[in-house]
């Protein structure tokens, strides 16, 4: 439960919820939330609370792979197959068979196919090679990122742990002055309570004694006579 708040941004919260009891009771937890579920219904925001961050560009790490890619999918359609064309090695056709210039272009496609298939070959022995190594850089590295951010995270969780205990403390301490105040005008107001009760008590023997004065002068004054 908050107070009025004294300047815009500004909210005197008066609730002490490590000091407070009651909210276990039953129905406390259902009337809270149906407040809450009423203050949504009613609320309507005023002001715009993220117009201090600029316009959120969503496209800004598409590439043009990805934007075609977006737009198939927007399309529905289907993704287009695998094509196995770079590794076909065609004979010339038969309307071809004696055409120097075919043959010509079907040998340059297999010269082209095994030099393709000797690179990759290469690539796999270098890897063997030189792979394990790199991996285990990479490893080491990944490994090295992740204890940087788990002491990040362990620094972070130390720090709401200590906001955590400070808050619980201070409101401790004002739930128990408080309370301490609390005795105290409990204890005032049991005083007035008593100083009162003794000062109608003295009026009403006060008058009484006033009532009796007069009726002695009373009863003088008739003897008088």
């Amino acid at each position: 439960m908050a107070g009025t708040a004294s300047v815009a941004g500004e909210v005197f919260v008066d609730a002490l919820p490590y000091f407070d009891q009651g909210y276990d009771a039953p129905g406390v937890r259902e009337a809270a939330a149906a407040l809450v579920e009423e203050e949504t219904r009613r609320y309507r925001p005023t002001k715009n609370y993220l117009s201090y961050l600029p316009t959120p560009d969503f496209s800004a790490f598409e590439t043009e792979i990805m934007r075609n890619e977006f737009e198939r999918l927007a399309a529905r359609q289907p993704m287009e197959l695998l094509s196995m064309k770079r590794y076909e090695l065609p004979a010339p056709s038969s309307g071809q068979k004696n055409d120097i210039t075919s043959w010509q272009e079907c040998v340059n496609n297999s010269m082209a196919q095994l030099e393709h298939q000797a690179v990759r070959i290469e690539n796999l022995e270098l890897m063997s090679q030189y792979g394990t190594n790199a991996w285990k850089v990479y490893n080491s590295n990944l490994a090295f990122m992740i204890e940087m951010a788990q002491k990040e995270l362990h620094k972070f969780r130390k720090q709401i742990q200590d906001l955590n205990w400070q808050r619980k403390n201070d409101q401790l301490a004002a739930g128990a002055k408080l309370r301490e105040l609390e005795s105290n005008w409990v204890s005032l107001v049991s005083k007035n309570y008593e100083i009162e009760r003794a000062i109608v008590q003295l009026e009403n023997e006060v008058g009484q004694l006033r009532q009796q004065q007069g009726d002695e002068n009373k009863e003088n004054i008739r003897q008088d006579f």
